[in-house]
């Protein structure tokens, strides 16, 4: 029985838990709902200690407490901007995996297995082992360990319906007979399927599919308090759950398609015809730092659409200063933030908020669509899918249909790019070729910095 005391710590610890995911939907509030968050959940851990009445192998919780706090520290430190979706992806899928294992356990020590502890059981076991998996397989294409591109195994569409099916027997077999034989199949079942449930996902939806995942791990963490009747894991696990499905279906929505297509869309999918022309027998024009500062120097209104390159190249002051030497010079700057930029949502405002760039200069694509038309320049640093105008016009293209940032209706275009490589959907972008387009080819950061001495000696 728990302690009074403990239930009202889990209680108090739950609205800490509420009062972090209200946090982290602003900017200006998301450091201080982490906060939140992380002193809640340590609070969590320290109750367990005091409200547990028989707590064995004490040294070595401890030890694995310190280890894994460690590992924690190092990598939140150590880990580049860039990096944040691998590691998100990994550790969900740690989060998942502990949930299967811990279901595991709790079903080979129990002495008392009725109907609703085995359906928790096999529910967390199985949903655990997918995100775990499937988790590994999202942080090897977005770390570029494998092909971002779909893989589509040959007869994938009947092996991975055949493992589902297979993964569901050996559930239904947990739920009715209780054997542990059977939960042994789930557990590799569904850590199979987990793989070949994100393997034909292309690289540029991959993102989604790891918000898709963290809901995963959420409902598996949720169906674990009910495995451990612990109520703080099933109220955690449960808004883990439903955020995890309410950002998903919001990626989906920017992306333009449904997850469907998302999850399933290269099992379908017919291969495009060759375009006429490759990128490299097509004429761009380019241009040097002088150049580019002087069209942004007598620019009447600028708008910055920054994407993953910026953040590769660490580049967020250099922009920053740029935009203030504009904005000295009054011309008006503002950001266009599309929802998927840089790979996750919040990505981009968290790397300009690095470089204090003021809240009230972002704005979502949506809502800054209709100014480009009244734009002098668009300055694209590092983006190329989400300004991609194939999106509205090619129907064969992999991202049509996709809610992109309206960069081509601006007078100006200047794309601040490594090379002429595509972007991560691995789509060429018809703008590189638009004869209102200027490119300047280089390191995000170099190329801005040049441009920023430009301005200051002008």
């Amino acid at each position: 029985m728990t302690p009074t005391w403990a239930q009202v710590v889990d209680l108090a610890v739950a609205v800490a838990f509420i009062l972090t995911l209200k946090g982290l939907s602003s900017p200006r509030t998301a450091r201080t709902g982490v906060r939140i968050g992380s002193i809640g959940a340590l609070v969590a851990v320290i109750a367990v200690f005091f409200a547990t009445r028989e707590l064995n192998h004490l040294p070595w919780i401890i030890a694995v407490i310190v280890v894994g706090s460690v590992i924690g520290i190092v990598a939140a430190r150590r880990v580049a901007m860039t990096a944040m979706p691998q590691l998100v992806a990994l550790f969900n899928g740690v989060g998942g995996g502990a949930a299967a294992i811990v279901a595991a356990v709790e079903f080979h020590v129990a002495t008392e297995k009725d109907v609703l502890f085995l359906t928790a059981t096999a529910f967390t076991a199985a949903i655990g082992s997918i995100s775990l998996t499937g988790s590994v397989v999202t942080f090897l294409k977005l770390q570029e360990l494998m092909t971002g591109r779909p893989v589509v195994l040959p007869g994938g569409r009947f092996l991975t319906i055949a493992i589902a099916l297979l993964t569901l027997g050996f559930a239904v077999t947990v739920i009715a007979t209780g054997s542990l034989p059977a939960l042994i199949g789930l557990l590799i079942a569904s850590l199979i399927l987990g793989v070949l449930f994100v393997l034909p996902v292309g690289g540029a939806d991959v993102p989604i599919v790891i918000s898709l995942l963290n809901a995963f791990t959420g409902l598996a963490v949720a169906a674990g308090g009910l495995v451990l009747s612990n109520t703080l894991l099933l109220v955690a696990g449960t808004l883990v759950g439903a955020s995890g499905t309410l950002l998903t279906r919001m990626m989906a929505q920017a992306m333009g398609r449904p997850l469907t297509s998302t999850l399933f869309g290269a099992f379908t999918a017919r291969a495009a015809a060759a375009g006429g022309g490759g990128a490299e027998n097509r004429p761009v024009r380019s241009g040097t730092p002088d150049d580019i500062a002087i069209m942004l120097g007598y620019a009447s209104k600028v708008i910055i659409v920054p994407g993953y390159g910026l953040a590769v190249a660490q580049a967020q002051q250099a922009l920053r200063e740029v935009a203030d030497l504009l904005t000295a010079r009054g011309v008006s700057v503002s950001y266009a933030i599309h929802p998927v930029a840089g790979r996750m949502p919040g990505h981009m405002n968290v790397l300009l908020a690095e470089a204090d760039v003021p809240y009230d200069m972002l704005a979502e694509s949506e809502v800054i669509n209709p100014e480009f038309a009244a734009t002098d320049v668009a300055l694209v640093v590092g983006a190329n899918d989400v300004v991609n105008p194939a999106a509205r016009t090619d129907p064969t293209s992999p991202i049509y249909g996709m809610p992109i940032v309206d960069a081509d209706r601006a007078a100006q275009v200047v794309f601040i790019k490594r090379s002429m490589r595509p972007g991560f959907a691995g789509v060429e972008n018809e703008l590189l070729f638009d004869p209102r387009t200027t490119l300047l080819f280089g390191d995000a950061k170099d190329a801005l910095t040049k441009v920023a001495a430009r301005l200051k000696a002008s």
